[in-house]
C-alpha cells in the first residue's frame, strides 16, 4: 500500500527465499530507509541466567518494562565453547556479531535462556494501512517470539517450559523460524518485540540468535509471490521443461505455471501440489512445461494461490548443436549463507554461458533444515530459475529426513529410474512364491518408486547426463513391509551392497543403450575415496567395472571435503600424460574441509588408480566445455582455507603461486564418433587417431562401355556397401587424361546423362563413393555416341513441261538440303536451308516442252546442322505431268 507522499522502506523482506515489496510506512517511520527491525537495530539482551518476569512472566514482553540495566548489541547474537574455550564462531559459516556468554556465572553449566527485546515506533494511521508483518527468526536451540506481550512465534519450546528453561526439542542445530503476524498486536507509538532463546540442555555447545529483518506489508503487496523457483530436465529437454517451486504461504495450495516463446501466446499448466517437505510446512508445487520448440528461449512464471513470481527465461536444448559448457560443484553443505554464494557467482561469471549444473550431493548440511535450504537456494536463486539443475542426494540429504521429503519436494526428475526391466540378471531374483523371492521383491518394489528422482539420467546435446544414489540409508532403503525370510540367501541381510548392485546393473543398462557420444555421471561418495580415514569399497567393487566397461567419460564426485583427479591405471598409454578410460574427479564446493589420506593408505594408489591432481583446504568449481569431437575439463580455485596444499603427479606443489580465481586443473577428452578416445593434460597436442573407417566396398561397378545414339538418355549406376553412411560423387575428364572433375549436384548412386551427343563420348565418367574420410572410385565409363540417322521427305512434286519443276519438302532436323533434277540431258541443281519439321517449297527451274523421259529423277542428300545426324541421302522417280 503506497501514498503519494509516504517513502517506502528499503530493504525487503526475504521469507523461503522470495522479496516482497515492504510497505510504505510514510516519512516519520521511513526516514532512515530502513525495515521496522533490521540488522543495525539495537537489541538489549540477558544472558545471567535470570529471569526478568518477575511475578507477571510476560512482563518482560512489554514495551513499559524496564531494560536499561540489560547489555545491548546489534547484528547476530551467539557463540560456541569447545575445551572450555567460547568463541563467537557458531561454525565455519556463521560468526556472530556479538558473542553471548554461554555458561551460566559462576557455573559450568549452560544458560538456560537469553531474553532479547527490541522496539520500533508506528503511528495509528501506518497501523492501519498494515496488511501484515512479516520476518525470519535463525535461532538455535528453542525459542518464543512475542510482540507487546502477544505470542507470535515458537518453535521447539513445549508449553509450560518458557521462561528460564532448558527446553529440549527436536533440532539441536540452527533453525529457522518465519514470523507473520496481523496489525491487531500492534500499538500507537513504541512497539516492542521480545524473543526468548533456550538452551536445550545443560552441556550444550552452542547458542545463536538472530533476526536480520521485519517488515510491515500493505494489503496490496501482502500476498508473497513463490521462492526455491528450478528448472529441471525432462528425459527431452529440447522439448519440455520440469519447473519446480515453493509456495509464498504455508497454506498455498494451488500452483500454476505461465510460459511464451517471444512474441507467442501465454500458455499455463497446473502446477500440482508435492508431498510435505520434513523442513518446511510450506506447499511445494511441479509442473511440466510440453510441446515446446528445440532451440528456444522462453519465459515463464510461477503463481501460489494466484500469487505470481516474476518472469524468468530459459532455453530449450538444440539436438542439432554439439557445443555447449555446465558446471559442476562437489558439496556446498558448509557455508551456505557465506562461501557458496560466492562460489556461485565466480562460477557463473566464468561460464556465464553454461546450460545447467551437476551438483555431486551434501547441497546442505541438515536435510531437515529448512534454513539451510534456504540458504542454498539463496545462493543458487538465478542459475536454478534460468539453468537446469541436476543433483545427486549426498548422506547430509538424509540428515533429519531419512525419507528424502525435502529432496523429492524441491526437485523433479525424470522418472527413468531403476525397475525390473532395467536391473538385468538381478530381476529374477524377484520372480517366486519362496521367502526370498517375495524379499526381493518387496525391497525392488519399494526402491523403484523411492529411487525416483535420485536415480535418473537426462540427454543433452550429445551427452548423457547419469545419476546413481550413492548413500546406503537402511531406514530410506527398507520397504515399511518386509516379508519374512530367514538364511543367508534373504536380501534383508545385505541391503546395502544390493542397492549398490541394484544401481550397478541399471548403469550397464543405461550406458549399453546410450546413443550420446559422451558419458557422465555424478554421486555422492567416491569410488577412490581422497580424504583421510574413508574408503567405500562396495561402491568400488560394483560401480567402476561398469565406468570401465563402457568406457564412461566423467565420474563427478563429492563426499571428501578435498579435491583430486586421477584414473585407474589399465587405462594408461605409453604416452606421458594420456590415459583413454574414465576419470574420475572429487570435488569441494563450500566451506568444509578435510585432510587428504597420507600416501601409506592412499585408497587410490592401493587399489591401482593414479591421482594426477590432489589438494585439501581449497574450495572449488569446474567447468565443462563440451563440443563435437572434444571434453575439456577445468577446475578454478573460488575460496582457500588458509593457503590450502597442492600436490600434482605425486609432488608437492609451492602453495603461494596459487590464488582464488586461478585455473588449478586442466585436461581434455578427445574422442571419434566410433569410441575410441584419448584424455590428456593441458598443452598436449591433439591425438591423431588412425582412421578406422571402413573403406566402402562396391558390389556393383558402372558399364564400362555404353552405347548409344545421339540424343538417347544414358544411366550409369553403382552399387555399394560399408558400415556408415555412404555419400556419392560422379565426375568426369576428358577422354585424353586430365584431372577429374566432380559433376555438380550428381551426388546419388546413379548419373543421368540426358541426350548424349558426340560431346559427350568426349569425356569418361566414374563415381567417388566416400564412408567418412575413406573415398574409393569405380572403374571409368565411357560413353560410345552413335549418329542417328535423319528423315527427309518430298511432301509434293510438280513437274510439267514446259513449266517451271517444284518440289515441296520436309525434314526432322534442321540444316540444308541439296536437290538434283535429272530429265533426260537437263540437270537442275539447288541447295536450300531447311528447318526441323516445316515443309520448305523449292523451285529448280523450266523443263522442256518436248522430248526426254515419262519420268524425272530426283535426289536429295540431307547435311543436318547437329553434328550427331548422319548424312541423309533420298532418290526417287517422278512423273511428268502434262
Amino acid at each position: 500500500m503506497k501514498t503519494r507522499d509516504s517513502a517506502v522502506l528499503g530493504l525487503c523482506l526475504l521469507v523461503g527465499g522470495g522479496a516482497l515489496t515492504a510497505l510504505a510506512l510514510g516519512p516519520a517511520a521511513a526516514a532512515d530507509d530502513v525495515p521496522l527491525v533490521g540488522a543495525s537495530t539495537s537489541w538489549r539482551y540477558l544472558q545471567d541466567d535470570t529471569f526478568p518476569g518477575g511475578a507477571e512472566p510476560l512482563s518482560w514482553t512489554l514495551p513499559q518494562f524496564d531494560d536499561a540495566a540489560w547489555l545491548s548489541g546489534s547484528g547476530t547474537f551467539g557463540g560456541k565453547i569447545s575445551g572450555g574455550v567460547q568463541s563467537p564462531a557458531y561454525d565455519a559459516a556463521n560468526t556472530a556479531t556479538t558473542q553471548l556468554e554461554l555458561n551460566a556465572p559462576g557455573a559450568s553449566t549452560r544458560v538456560r535462556t537469553y531474553f532479547f527485546r527490541a522496539d520500533f515506533e508506528l503511528t495509528a494511521q501506518q497501523i492501519a494501512d498494515i496488511a501484515v508483518v512479516r520476518g525470519t527468526l535463525k535461532f538455535d536451540d528453542g525459542a518464543v517470539v512475542y510482540v507487546n506481550g502477544q505470542e507470535v512465534g515458537r518453535h521447539d519450546v513445549a508449553p509450560g517450559l518458557e521462561g528460564l528453561n532448558y527446553a529440549p526439542g527436536g533440532s539441536t542445530s540452527m533453525d529457522s523460524l518465519n514470523l507473520a503476524f496481523g496489525p491487531e498486536v500492534l500499538v500507537p507509538g513504541t512497539n516492542t518485540i521480545a524473543v526468548e532463546v533456550h538452551n536445550d540442555r545443560d552441556s550444550s555447545s552452542d547458542i545463536w540468535f538472530g533476526l536480520d529483518s521485519l517488515d510491515a506489508f500493505g494489503a496490496e503487496s501482502a500476498g508473497i509471490a513463490p521462492t526455491r523457483i528450478i528448472l529441471t530436465p525432462t528425459e527431452d529437454p529440447s522439448t519440455s521443461q520440469n519447473v519446480t517451486f515453493q509456495g509464498g504461504e504455508p497454506d498455498d495450495v494451488r500452483g500454476r505455471i505461465q510460459f511464451r516463446a517471444e512474441g507467442g501466446p501465454i500458455r499455463a499448466v497446473n502446477a500440482p501440489i508435492q508431498p510435505k517437505a520434513a523442513s518446511n510446512d510450506y506447499g511445494h508445487f511441479s509442473g511440466t512445461l510440453t510441446g515446446l520448440k528445440p532451440a528456444t528461449e522462453y519465459q515463464y512464471r510461477v503463481a501460489a494461490d494466484g500469487v505470481w513470481s516474476e518472469w524468468q527465461q530459459f532455453t530449450t536444448e538444440d539436438p542439432d548443436a554439439t557445443d555447449f559448457s555446465y558446471l559442476y560443484y562437489g558439496d556446498a553443505q558448509i557455508g551456505l549463507n557465506t562461501t557458496w554464494p560466492k562460489v556461485v557467482q565466480q562460477a557463473l561469471a566464468k561460464a556465464p554461458d553454461a546450460v545447467g549444473s551437476v551438483h555431486a550431493g551434501d547441497l546442505i548440511d541438515t536435510g531437515g533444515n529448512d534454513a539451510q535450504w534456504q540458504d542454498w537456494f539463496t545462493g543458487m536463486k538465478t542459475a536454478a530459475a534460468t539453468t537446469n539443475v541436476m543433483a545427486a542426494p549426498g548422506n547430509h540429504e538424509y540428515s533429519g529426513d531419512k525419507l528424502l521429503t525435502s529432496w523429492k519436494a524441491h526437485f523433479e526428475y525424470p522418472h527413468n529410474n531403476p525397475n525390473e526391466s532395467t536391473i538385468g540378471d538381478l530381476a529374477p531374483l524377484a520372480v517366486g512364491d519362496t521367502p526370498v523371492a517375495k524379499q526381493y521383491r518387496a525391497f525392488f518394489d519399494h526402491w523403484s518408486d523411492f529411487a525416483a528422482e535420485t536415480v535418473y539420467f537426462t540427454d543433452f546435446q550429445g551427452v548423457r547426463f547419469i545419476t546413481v544414489n550413492a548413500t546406503r540409508d537402511s531406514t530410506f532403503l527398507t520397504p515399511d513391509s518386509l516379508p519374512a525370510c530367514t538364511g543367508a540367501d534373504c536380501p534383508a541381510a545385505n541391503v546395502s551392497a544390493l542397492w549398490t548392485q541394484y544401481q550397478a546393473q541399471w548403469l550397464d543398462y543405461v550406458l549399453a543403450n546410450s546413443e550420446s557420444k559422451w558419458n557422465v555421471v555424478t554421486f555422492h561418495q567416491p569410488v577412490y575415496s581422497t580424504s583421510a580415514g574413508r574408503d567405500e569399497k562396495v561402491l568400488r567393487d560394483y560401480w567402476v567395472p561398469v565406468f570401465e566397461k563402457h568406457d564412461i567419460d566423467l565420474v563427478q564426485m563429492g563426499h571428501d571435503h578435498t579435491y583430486a583427479r586421477g584414473y585407474k591405471n589399465t587405462t594408461a598409454t605409453d604416452v606421458a600424460g594420456r590415459t583413454d578410460g574414465p576419470v574420475y574427479i572429487v570435488s569441494n564446493s563450500g566451506a568444509k574441509h578435510y585432510d587428504l589420506e597420507t600416501d601409506a593408505k592412499n585408497v587410490w594408489v592401493n587399489n591401482g588408480a593414479t591421482q594426477v591432481q590432489k589438494a585439501q583446504d581449497v574450495t572449488t568449481y569446474q567447468v565443462i566445455d563440451v563440443s563435437k569431437d572434444t571434453l575439456t575439463y577445468r577446475s578454478y580455485i573460488a575460496e582457500i582455507n588458509g593457503s590450502g596444499t597442492y600436490y600434482r603427479n605425486g609432488q608437492l606443489l609451492d602453495a603461494a603461486q596459487f590464488e582464488v580465481g586461478d585455473l588449478w586443473d586442466e585436461f581434455t577428452v578427445y574422442k571419434t564418433d566410433d569410441g575410441r578416445k584419448a584424455v590428456q593434460e593441458a598443452g598436449m597436442a591433439a591425438p591423431e587417431f588412425e582412421d578406422l573407417t571402413q573403406a566402402p566396398e562396391l558390389t556393383t561397378q558402372p558399364q564400362a562401355l555404353v552405347k548409344a545414339t545421339h540424343g538417347d538418355d544414358v544411366t550409369l549406376t553403382v552399387a555399394a556397401q560399408a558400415d556408415g553412411e555412404l555419400s556419392y560423387q560422379w565426375q568426369r575428364r576428358p577422354l585424353a587424361g586430365g584431372t577429374w572433375q566432380d559433376l555438380r549436384r550428381e551426388d546419388e548412386t546413379s548419373l543421368l546423362l540426358e541426350h548424349v551427343t558426340p560431346a559427350t563420348a568426349r569425356y569418361e565418367y566414374r563415381v567417388a563413393v566416400a564412408n567418412g574420410a575413406k573415398t574409393v572410385h569405380s572403374e571409368a565409363s565411357r560413353i560410345q555416341v552413335s549418329k542417328r540417322n535423319a528423315r527427309i521427305t518430298v511432301a509434293k512434286a510438280d513437274l510439267k513441261r514446259g513449266k517451271v519443276a517444284t518440289v515441296k519438302l520436309r525434314a526432322d532436323v534442321s540444316g540444308r538440303v541439296q536437290l538434283v533434277l535429272t530429265h533426260g540431258a537437263t540437270t537442275r541443281l539447288k541447295s536450300v536451308k531447311v528447318t526441323a519439321g516445316r515443309t520448305v517449297t523449292v523451285k529448280l527451274g523450266k523443263l522442256a516442252k518436248k522430248g526426254g523421259p515419262k519420268k524425272a529423277s530426283l535426289a536429295l542428300t540431307l547435311l543436318a546442322d547437329d553434328e550427331g545426324y548422319a548424312v541423309t541421302r533420298k532418290a526417287q522417280k517422278v512423273a511428268l505431268k502434262r
